[in-house]
């Protein structure tokens, strides 16, 4: 075995998540979002299930740039609904952040709520995988 064979650091995505994000109701409108989301200086919100079978949303600013305000539609007449992403792909708090980076490169996502015992725990970006995991 080679002396630059280091062992690499095994970083999780519990270690690097955020775990205080927001989240609104898919009723909401596209005006109350972005209040939120001024108010919090986020650039994410987790859509709430209706009932426990129901799934979460993801309403991210990209979306609204595209579906709201490319298409010249007033933000206080458009629901979450119409513009969020249902379902979002999730991730366990135990990945290892190698793989979700991964999983984020194939399904070209640059986000995602992550997932333990069917409760949203935390939100995990790219930027947090470079910045806190890589160093």
């Amino acid at each position: 075995m080679s002396e630059h064979t280091d062992k690499k650091r095994l970083v999780r995505v519990r270690d690097i998540m955020k775990t205080k994000f927001d989240m609104i109701d898919g009723l909401a409108t596209v005006d109350e979002a972005l209040h939120t989301m001024k108010y919090t200086e986020t650039k994410t919100l987790i859509v709430k299930k209706r009932n426990p079978e129901d799934e979460y949303g993801i309403l991210l600013i990209p979306d609204i740039a595209r579906l709201v305000l490319a298409k010249d539609k007033a933000p206080d007449r458009v629901n979450i609904y119409e513009v969020m992403t249902k379902p979002t792909l999730t991730v366990s708090p135990d990945m290892d952040i190698r793989y979700c980076a991964r999983l984020f490169d194939h399904f070209d996502i640059s986000r995602a709520p992550v997932v333990e015992y069917g409760e949203i725990i935390g939100l995990v970006s790219l930027t947090d995988m470079v910045l806190r995991g890589m160093m």
